[in-house]
């Protein structure tokens, strides 16, 4: 774990994403009649964060156990003018204490497999108002039938991973209405994610040279960033927006 903090410190953001889906995703939501109150959940630096406060004039919550993250996330809300509206809590995901129905819309970009995506939304759904709003991305199959390395690596590396279709499904047995999908562009996982991490990789092989498990942990890092430049068609990471019945 700390080697996976060290390689993705400094980043912008700690998955693929950027402003324009995070902003699509949130014109697929019915504006509240109030000033929304909105939790982040796996904030990491806070890209989304902030980008949600803007546009929205939200009240909003950022989560995540990496309190550096957390740091990152309240240097940028105060150089945007956003403190007010901008709180950053650290704690698990898992274990989050807020009231029931409390939050107009739940958030969270490239971070429920760390919980599961069955679990994460009927864990998260009580925290969410009646007719609220929860707005996530999942690495999900864009194929019933991915090539065979594709396949392979991810049953190794993430063997809950389901079909859009699939997820869906989970949505609406979880209790929401599912209101809508979009798969992020490939230019969301190059520009502010793929391409500053490979950077990071070359200097940490550097510093590691001499270090077998570091330099087998940059290679599994960069096994990953080869793997979508081959094989993007086949699996992404999906947004989904969906509505608490």
């Amino acid at each position: 774990m700390d080697m996976l903090f060290e390689l993705h410190s400094g980043l912008s953001q700690q998955a693929p994403g950027n402003n324009s889906s995070t902003l699509r995703a949130l014109s697929m939501m019915t504006s509240p009649s109030h000033t929304p109150r909105i939790l982040d959940i796996g904030c990491g630096p806070g890209r989304q964060t902030i980008a949600l406060a803007r546009i929205t004039g939200a009240k909003i919550v950022g989560v995540d156990i990496h309190q550096p993250f957390l740091d990152d996330l309240k240097m940028r809300a105060a150089r945007a003018g956003l403190t007010d509206q901008v709180a950053a809590e650290n704690c698990s995901m898992s274990e989050m204490d807020f009231e029931k129905d409390s939050f107009d819309i739940i958030w969270s970009e490239g971070a429920i497999y760390i919980i599961g995506f069955n679990n994460g939304l009927t864990e998260w759904k009580k925290f969410l108002k009646p007719d609220g709003f929860m707005a996530l991305t999942e690495l999900s199959w864009l194929t019933d039938d991915p090539p065979p390395e594709a396949k392979n690596y991810w049953l190794a590396e993430y063997p809950a991973m389901k079909t859009i279709q699939q997820n869906i499904e989970t949505i609406e047995k979880a209790g929401f209405t599912f209101v809508d999908s979009f798969t992020l562009p490939d230019s969301a996982w190059w520009e502010n994610y793929y391409i500053p991490l490979e950077k990071k990789i070359e200097r940490f092989r550097e510093k590691y040279a001499t270090d077998r498990e570091a330099l087998e942990f940059a290679e599994s890092s960069q096994a990953e960033i080869d793997l979508f430049r081959e094989y993007s068609n086949s699996y992404g990471y999906v947004f989904y927006i969906m509505k608490k019945q």
